[in-house]
Protein backbone atom coordinates (compact mmCIF):
# COMPACT_ATOMS: atom_id res chain seq x y z
CA UNK A 1 0.00 0.00 0.00
CA UNK A 2 1.51 3.61 -0.71
CA UNK A 3 0.32 6.73 0.98
CA UNK A 4 0.26 9.86 -0.93
CA UNK A 5 1.71 12.40 1.60
CA UNK A 6 2.10 16.00 -0.23
CA UNK A 7 2.64 18.01 2.84
CA UNK A 8 4.87 17.31 5.86
CA UNK A 9 1.63 17.20 8.59
CA UNK A 10 -1.65 15.17 7.69
CA UNK A 11 -4.45 16.65 9.91
CA UNK A 12 -7.09 14.09 10.41
CA UNK A 13 -9.18 15.26 7.66
CA UNK A 14 -7.08 14.38 4.88
CA UNK A 15 -5.71 10.81 7.10
CA UNK A 16 -9.09 9.56 6.41
CA UNK A 17 -9.31 10.81 2.70
CA UNK A 18 -5.94 9.07 2.04
CA UNK A 19 -6.58 5.98 3.97
CA UNK A 20 -10.37 5.82 2.45
CA UNK A 21 -8.81 6.11 -0.84
CA UNK A 22 -5.91 3.38 -0.33
CA UNK A 23 -8.85 0.92 1.00
CA UNK A 24 -11.56 1.91 -1.43
CA UNK A 25 -13.68 2.74 1.21
CA UNK A 26 -16.06 5.59 2.34
CA UNK A 27 -14.92 8.54 3.70
CA UNK A 28 -17.40 7.68 6.54
CA UNK A 29 -16.71 4.38 7.12
CA UNK A 30 -12.74 5.31 7.60
CA UNK A 31 -14.01 8.48 9.86
CA UNK A 32 -15.82 5.98 11.85
CA UNK A 33 -12.75 3.37 12.36
CA UNK A 34 -10.68 6.33 13.04
CA UNK A 35 -13.04 7.49 15.86
CA UNK A 36 -13.39 3.87 17.03
CA UNK A 37 -9.75 3.31 17.09
CA UNK A 38 -9.13 6.32 19.47
CA UNK A 39 -11.89 5.91 21.57
CA UNK A 40 -9.80 2.37 22.64
CA UNK A 41 -7.15 4.06 22.46
CA UNK A 42 -8.51 6.84 24.82
CA UNK A 43 -9.97 3.65 27.39
CA UNK A 44 -7.18 1.44 27.31
CA UNK A 45 -4.12 4.41 28.11
CA UNK A 46 -6.56 5.98 30.63
CA UNK A 47 -6.83 2.48 32.39
CA UNK A 48 -2.48 3.09 32.47
CA UNK A 49 -2.28 0.25 29.60
CA UNK A 50 -0.58 0.02 26.43
CA UNK A 51 -1.86 -0.31 23.27
CA UNK A 52 0.63 -2.03 20.15
CA UNK A 53 0.05 -1.73 16.65
CA UNK A 54 1.61 -4.61 14.80
CA UNK A 55 3.84 -2.98 12.82
CA UNK A 56 3.57 0.67 13.80
CA UNK A 57 4.56 0.50 17.36
CA UNK A 58 3.32 0.75 21.13
CA UNK A 59 1.45 3.70 22.76
CA UNK A 60 2.26 3.55 26.63
CA UNK A 61 1.06 5.64 29.13
CA UNK A 62 3.41 6.41 31.80
CA UNK A 63 2.68 7.97 35.52
CA UNK A 64 4.93 11.08 36.45
CA UNK A 65 5.40 11.61 39.62
CA UNK A 66 4.60 15.03 41.65
CA UNK A 67 7.69 17.10 42.00
CA UNK A 68 9.24 20.75 42.81
CA UNK A 69 10.28 22.64 40.13
CA UNK A 70 12.15 26.44 40.13
CA UNK A 71 10.77 28.58 38.01
CA UNK A 72 13.82 29.89 35.69
CA UNK A 73 12.73 33.84 35.59
CA UNK A 74 11.28 34.57 39.46
CA UNK A 75 13.31 31.60 41.07
CA UNK A 76 10.46 30.47 42.68
CA UNK A 77 9.81 27.19 43.92
CA UNK A 78 6.79 25.44 42.75
CA UNK A 79 5.13 21.96 43.59
CA UNK A 80 4.10 20.59 39.94
CA UNK A 81 1.39 17.93 40.26
CA UNK A 82 1.68 14.31 39.25
CA UNK A 83 0.06 13.44 36.00
CA UNK A 84 -0.02 10.69 32.85
CA UNK A 85 1.50 11.39 29.77
CA UNK A 86 1.50 8.67 26.82
CA UNK A 87 4.99 8.12 25.17
CA UNK A 88 5.12 6.03 21.60
CA UNK A 89 7.65 3.36 21.08
CA UNK A 90 8.20 2.77 16.95
CA UNK A 91 7.83 -1.21 16.09
CA UNK A 92 11.43 -2.47 14.54
CA UNK A 93 9.54 -3.18 11.44
CA UNK A 94 8.33 0.46 11.00
CA UNK A 95 12.38 1.59 12.40
CA UNK A 96 13.07 -0.64 9.36
CA UNK A 97 10.98 0.69 6.79
CA UNK A 98 11.55 4.75 7.25
CA UNK A 99 15.91 3.67 7.48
Amino acid sequence: MHLDIEDSAMDNKKLIETVAANLGRSKADVGKLVEALAGVMRTRCGELDSVVVPGFGTFEPKKRNERVMIHPSTGKRMLVPPKVVLGFKVSNVLKAKLK
